[in-house]
């Protein structure tokens, strides 16, 4: 079942059968942030681990878009947004949080508001499981999601670092 998002836009829970659709968005944002890179099959892998009943999975539907039903099939319409929560553990604290693992946004529906309704309806789900904060990565060079995270709270806990290693042959 759909509710309404923003104006034009519907939100409804996902399901263990949209897994392929998901690792499909987790493709797209992947893609956008490293275009050089050319293989991603292994988001498959991390999709197949984290997704379950208790990692929940948002779509975000055009308003207009028809639910067809054919027998016990349900076809929805095609995603233009994505929001996949899990959970986390404060290492500070041991405190259980809201992990946000993907926030994904089409680009020909960005700037309207959907990227900060999503990330209003994590936080009140957060809030509504008892939750007393959110927690996500996002990379250095995606200044756009930076900027939203920041106009939105979220503050600077840790710096993930990497080394990478060089083979010598």
């Amino acid at each position: 079942m759909s509710k309404p998002l923003l104006a034009g836009y519907q939100l409804r829970l996902g399901t263990g059968r949209e897994r392929a659709i998901l690792v499909n968005f987790m493709e797209l944002t992947y893609q956008e942030l490293f275009p050089e890179q050319n293989d991603f099959s292994h988001l498959a892998k991390t999709v197949k681990q984290y997704f379950s009943r208790e990692t929940p999975l948002w779509w975000v539907t055009v308003a207009d878009g028809k639910v067809s039903r054919k027998g016990s099939i349900i076809t929805h319409p095609l995603p233009v947004g994505c929001l996949w929560m899990g959970n986390g553990v404060d290492q500070v604290n041991g405190d259980r949080y809201t992990y946000i693992f993907l926030l994904y946004v089409m680009p020909a529906h960005r700037r309207q508001g959907i990227g900060s309704a999503l990330m209003q309806h994590a936080e009140a789900w957060a809030r509504a499981r008892g939750d007393r904060q959110l927690g996500l990565q996002v990379f250095q060079s995606n200044q756009v999601a930076l900027n939203l995270y920041q106009r939105l709270g979220f503050r600077t806990q840790s710096l993930w670092m990497v080394k990478p290693l060089h083979r010598k042959y």
